[in-house]
């Protein structure tokens, strides 16, 4: 049985006793900035010269830093960089102020389990990681409530590294929740797999394949969009609150026959073969390898793909039918950046 903590669990007077310097100000940065902020602690944002992110900081009333001077400065630094760059930061900008009695936190464990940053001794190294995006962990704390969390310590050079990595959750929100231990080892692959073979991976193959098999046939690429991608939600919102029992609950006995007869045929032995070589290279660090070979030679591949996968016929097919649902809330990406979607004009009936 896992071993979890709440709020009972972890003193917050602990972590209002730090300087908390938050490095970046992305979507899990301004969430634990701003959350730790609210419930009392010093904090600082570090980030480099000409970062974009600066106003944004500024403009909800947080101090900004080069990110050497809020190392400097700090007793607690939380790296929130995205883990491709984590590592020069580190080495530029961090390392030359680890000194003793520091803590080094991250809320992901890539570059420690893959050996591109290696802290001092002297100083003590843990994780936090809220199980949710940056934007819902803010709005979560912000309604009274928290996302749920991990918590590792690496190293623990003062004894007292899980009871700060406790406080510094519960400053954040996540021990209202609850807050499983963990390891970076354990955190880290579960976390690269979960994207690659659900999450991320294989939810968008799924959906494409289905859509294409759809349109393939003759059917209406509108029709199959809504019945591929937008259902999905549907689905998802079921198991979240539920799991797989209520979802199965909730739907048509057809539907849960389908599911019962049609997921097997999916979802083969050789799905799951590839499965656990997808395990296998993330175990073995030929993922990390490959990834941070990526971004050091230019990320071209990676950039090609990110293009070629945003001209997909089910991306611009379902572009305008989210843009007349108001209610979504729906977005654009354009050239990296996030856009409210244009109501299309509607058409003339007959004309």
């Amino acid at each position: 049985m896992a071993k979890t903590y709440h709020d009972e669990d972890a003193d917050l007077t602990l972590i209002r006793q730090k300087k908390v310097a938050i490095i970046g100000y992305g979507s899990q940065g301004h969430a634990h900035a701003l959350n730790l902020k609210d419930s009392g602690v010093e904090v600082r944002i570090g980030l480099p010269e000409g970062s974009k992110s600066k106003a944004r900081a500024e403009k909800v009333g947080l101090q900004v830093m080069a990110t050497a001077d809020a190392a400097k400065w700090a007793d607690v630094i939380m790296v929130l960089t995205p883990d491709q760059t984590q590592g020069k930061t580190y080495a530029d900008s961090i390392a030359p102020h680890m000194t003793a009695g520091k803590t080094l936190m991250f809320a992901h464990g890539f570059n420690i389990r893959y050996d591109t940053i290696h802290p001092p001794a002297s100083v003590d190294v843990s994780m936090v990681a809220p199980k949710a995006p940056g934007h819902r962990v803010r709005e979560v704390f912000v309604e009274g409530g928290g996302t749920p969390g991990l918590v590792a310590v690496h190293q623990d050079a003062s004894g007292q590294a899980m009871a700060l990595a406790l406080s510094y959750a519960k400053g954040i929100g996540c021990t209202r929740a609850g807050v499983i231990e963990t390891t970076f080892k354990e955190e880290t692959e579960t976390d690269l797999f979960g994207e690659q073979a659900v999450l991320c991976g294989g939810v968008s193959a799924l959906i494409k394949a289905a859509f294409e098999t759809l349109t393939a046939a003759g059917y209406q690429p509108e029709v199959a969009y809504f019945e591929c991608m937008h259902e999905l939600k549907l689905i998802v919102d079921l198991i979240y609150r539920g799991g797989l029992a209520y979802m199965r609950h909730s739907i048509s006995d057809t539907a849960e026959y389908g599911d019962y007869t049609a997921g097997p045929r999916i979802v083969t032995d050789e799905t799951r073969a590839n499965m656990k070589k997808l395990l296998a290279e993330i175990q073995d660090g030929t993922f990390a390898k490959n990834w941070l070979n990526e971004n050091a030679t230019g990320r071209k591949w990676f950039e090609e793909q990110r293009r070629k996968e945003a001209q997909h016929s089910i991306e611009k097919i379902g572009a305008p039918l989210r843009a007349a649902m108001p209610f979504l809330d729906p977005v654009t990406v354009k050239d990296g950046a996030v856009e409210a979607a244009e109501k299309p004009v509607p058409a003339t009936v007959g004309a």
